[in-house]
């Protein structure tokens, strides 16, 4: 944790600001490793305290040694302004992106009233810039994360079969990756079959699995808070020759940005690369979704992959590679696997294979 606090203190010197304050619980347990669901954060250039209430005191005390632990019994905006003065903080950072707008007010006008001299500064993303690049700890996080989703796609394999509704499956995969050390499920699993799997985030429903129609399956686990994404497309029995086609043009962009994605390359323009390829299929209009997106202790988290992203790709991100197409009125198809960029190249975190067929049952 020594290194991502001073990372974040030679972004708060940059920015001219001395101190921060953190709410936004991915950005607390990322600077902290505290895993509580509440709690705020203030970290300076000398010190760095984390404040919690009776809950979480001795939580606090185990998971974050280098923090002060400071017990709380009130709202934010009521401890604050003694704590800005004894920190010595005139300028503080607010994570404005991560606060309701009547904390916001809260805070505004208990600082007036108690803290006059105190500047607020509103900030963006500047944990998240931070998370953005995995270090070994994570990466082995998500790496575990990610063999316990491909365990799920060999549960698959063995156990999709016809007669049982989208709810039943999903809860099966849930229950499957519960017992084979996953946390809770970073996002509702998608099974979407037939005409449902023309929608990219369709939820799991009463409808009956059928033989001869895609199957989407889309799941991640988790493992000591950091998330996997997978997706694989499955179809029972025999394919027919518009399933073949439309997989085929599916997996072979995929494979292409698999193959040809690099580090510097620009955000857009990874995602033109794959999807220029469905277009030249006549699917354009049918991948209405980015490529991809980050993944950590957020299952969408930056960098963004899409037409209009801003982000450049650089050694150490873990993001989704996931082009889809989709039909309404037939279903649809989509590929994803989680992977990262090291030594110059992609590297699949997820590995289950990406036969589509399951044998009739």
């Amino acid at each position: 944790m020594l290194n991502r606090l001073n990372a974040l203190r030679r972004k708060l010197e940059i920015e001219g600001i001395d101190g921060i304050l953190i709410g936004y619980p991915c950005n607390r347990r990322y600077i902290t490793g505290f895993t509580g669901s509440a709690g705020w954060v203030i970290v300076t250039q000398t010190r760095a305290v984390l404040a919690v209430d009776f809950r979480y005191v001795e939580q606090a005390r185990s998971e974050s040694p280098a923090f002060e632990i400071s017990y709380i019994t009130s709202d934010v905006s009521e401890w604050l302004p003694s704590r800005l003065v004894d920190l010595g903080i005139i300028k503080l950072g607010i994570e404005v992106d991560h606060m309701t707008v009547s904390q916001y007010q809260a805070i505004i006008k208990s600082l007036r009233e108690k803290a006059g001299l105190v500047q607020i500064v509103q900030t963006t993303d500047m944990v998240e810039s931070l998370r953005i690049i995995k270090d070994a700890e994570e990466l082995t996080c998500i790496a575990k994360a990610c063999d316990i989703a491909d365990l799920a796609v060999t549960y698959i394999r063995s156990h999709l079969r016809t007669g049982i509704t989208e709810k039943q499956f999903a809860w099966e995969l849930e229950s499957f990756m519960r017992q084979n050390e996953s946390g809770l499920m970073p996002f509702d699993i998608i099974v979407a079959s037939g005409t449902n799997a023309a929608l990219p985030h369709a939820r799991p429903g009463e409808k009956v699995i059928g033989e001869g129609e895609p199957i989407i399956i889309d799941l991640g686990a988790s493992y000591h808070g950091y998330c996997s994404d997978m997706t694989r497309t499955f179809i029972i029995g025999k394919e027919d020759n518009t399933f073949n086609n439309i997989y085929n043009i599916v997996l072979s962009a995929q494979n292409a940005g698999l193959t040809l994605i690099k580090p510097e390359m620009e955000c857009s323009a990874a995602d033109g690369l794959v999807r220029s390829m469905i277009s030249n299929a006549g699917y354009g209009e049918n991948f209405g979704h980015g490529l991809g997106h980050g993944v950590g202790l957020e299952t969408h988290e930056a960098p963004r992959l899409g037409t209009r992203s801003s982000d450049k790709l650089q050694e150490g991100m873990v993001f989704t590679v996931e082009p889809g197409i989709y039909i309404p009125g037939w279903g649809g198809i989509r590929i994803e696997d989680t992977v990262t960029i090291k030594d110059g190249k992609i590297i699949c975190l997820t590995k289950s294979d990406k036969n589509a067929l399951i044998s009739g049952g």
